[in-house]
């Protein structure tokens, strides 16, 4: 964490909201607030986490690359 007011506090937070915004929310309309909540939740677990690759995780979706980097140490162990 920076001081108060640093850029760098906030970066990869902002930036995951912001693609979450782009690539979903303003694609949809949704009628209540719990509809949005749930919808969003949903794809972020279903696709964003596990299906969407992402260029720090060596263009791999999250999950893919937590599971390789677990087993990494197991690998070199052996």
């Amino acid at each position: 964490m920076g001081r108060v007011g640093s850029c760098f506090d906030n970066a990869v937070a902002e930036a995951t909201f912001s693609t979450i915004k782009v690539e979903y929310v303003h694609r949809r309309h949704f009628r209540t607030r719990t509809e949005a909540r749930l919808k969003i939740a949903t794809w972020i677990t279903d696709f964003y986490n596990r299906r969407r690759r992402h260029s720090v995780c060596d263009w791999r979706s999250p999950m893919d690359y937590e599971r390789s980097e677990t087993r990494a140490p197991e690998t070199q162990a052996a």
